[in-house]
């Protein structure tokens, strides 16, 4: 019986879905912070993530959602004549100003938590049953008199309740939280929806804390979107995009709120914080769960760090390597062979010292050699090698390259843990079969890219 044909859109749909897999299971049980503006609210989109909050939260992850409401509110007071005054980037709020944030503030919750609970047939959020909790899990104090300016009713966050909020995240509800906050003393403060979604991120250890912005990202000036920046680097361009910056238009940019709430809360511990763009259907999903992802994704430095090496790390990297060659799992390497090789190679640095190391040989049609994989055997069982490999793997797609393959006597298993399948040596670039060692006899392992 000849097998039956799958139609082409069933087959990317199937595709799609199997790549997906990976990045469905490393999240699971995983906490997520989401901040969203007032903006993001306004816009209309908002329909289609909470599509995607939906899926999110059938598959598994821990949610939080922090949301503002700034142009709903400045179009509330307009609409009543209320003038207020901006100072250091915050609005003084007083108490005629409360009431119209509380107005504003619960109307938005209460539209939020309406569209979280649909369940039409024929629509994502079939079934879905989602169970939304807010209250008073933002503790408040008041921001007081700073440079003569009493602020009133702007507070800031005093500490926020992670252990009640997990204790619902444990039961598979979605938490709601706005930027009101309040105090012992039976106040409400309006705080700066940055420092509610960082303290919240900071409190409940996240492992991720994302923005939803106009733009998918941080932006180069050639127009082309930074996929990743350090801690640092996010910092070094905050304060340059504010430097250009009048103080009114400080007030009123969503991009360093944004990345203020990112690195603050990078400085707390939480490992990842991504910007994404609310205009973007799908771009929650196509952050996490591709390759690709839809943003800028701002990553904590750490005293360990992958980088490329240098002539300096000539002696660390050989030092490394010694011991896998003697033992006749690396091909042996002279240190003027490694000197001229050199560029080929990344390395794991930690405290100064070379920990691991990797190198990309490219052979012609687009084919690449992974070789010289080495972790020091104080430091396995620490995801080093898969870091490595992904250095490698994006190195290759960026010259352009199709293909990787590994030669290999004693680690096929952990080549294939990694996506790489056995092949015969006809599958080797013609001038890389001609240096086969037949009495090493090693398997030969491909991935294409």
């Amino acid at each position: 019986m000849s097998p039956v044909k799958t139609p082409a859109a069933s087959l990317n749909y199937v595709d799609f879905f199997r790549h997906c897999s990976p990045y469905i299971n490393a999240h699971r049980g995983k906490t997520l912070v989401l901040m969203l503006d007032g903006d993001a609210l306004a816009d209309g989109s908002f329909s289609n993530i909470a599509n995607d909050l939906a899926l999110l939260n059938s598959l598994g992850l821990r949610l939080v959602l922090v949301h503002g409401g700034r142009p709903q509110i400045e179009a509330r007071l307009a609409k009543e004549g209320v003038s207020t005054r901006q100072h250091s980037n915050l609005r003084i709020t007083d108490a005629i100003t409360l009431e119209y944030v509380k107005e504003v503030i619960g109307g938005l919750r209460t539209d939020i938590e309406a569209r979280l609970s649909m369940g039409l047939p024929n629509s994502p959020m079939h079934g879905a049953k989602l169970r939304v909790y807010s209250g008073n899990f933002v503790a408040a104090k008041p921001l007081g008199v700073v440079e003569g300016v009493d602020y009133q009713h702007t507070g800031e966050v005093r500490r926020v309740d992670g252990s009640a909020i997990s204790r619902l995240l444990d039961q598979g509800a979605i938490v709601l939280l706005s930027n009101l906050g309040y105090s012992p003393t039976g106040e409400a403060f309006n705080l700066a929806l940055e420092d509610v979604a960082a303290q919240t991120a900071v409190s409940l250890k996240a492992d991720k804390l994302i923005c939803f912005g106009e733009d998918n990202g941080v932006i180069h000036t050639n127009g082309e979107r930074r996929s990743e920046l350090l801690t640092k680097a996010a910092e070094r361009f905050l304060q340059q995009y504010l430097d250009g910056m009048t103080d009114a238009q400080q007030s009123y940019s969503p991009l360093a709120r944004q990345l203020t709430a990112i690195t603050t809360a990078c400085r707390g511990g939480v490992e990842r914080g991504h910007l994404i763009s609310y205009r973007q259907d799908g771009a929650l999903l196509t952050e996490l769960f591709t390759r690709e992802g839809a943003g800028t994704m701002i990553v904590q430095e750490s005293y360990e760090q992958i980088r490329q090496a240098g002539i300096d790390d000539v002696g660390g990297i050989l030092e490394l390597i010694r011991p896998l060659e003697q033992a006749g799992i690396l091909v042996r390497r002279s240190r003027e062979l490694l000197e001229t090789e050199i560029d080929r190679f990344v390395l794991v640095e930690r405290d100064g010292a070379a920990i691991g190391c990797a190198a990309l040989y490219a052979y012609e049609d687009g084919v690449a050699e992974l070789a010289c994989v080495a972790v020091h055997q104080d430091y396995h069982g620490g995801n080093r090698g898969e870091h490595m490999l992904q250095q490698i793997e994006q190195q290759a797609r960026e010259q352009g390259l199709s293909r990787l393959f590994v030669l290999t006597t004693r680690t096929a298993h952990w080549f294939q843990e990694q996506g790489f399948v056995e092949v015969g040596r006809e599958r080797l670039p013609e001038s890389k079969q001609a240096l086969y060692n037949l009495q090493r006899n090693s398997k030969v392992f491909e991935k294409l890219l």
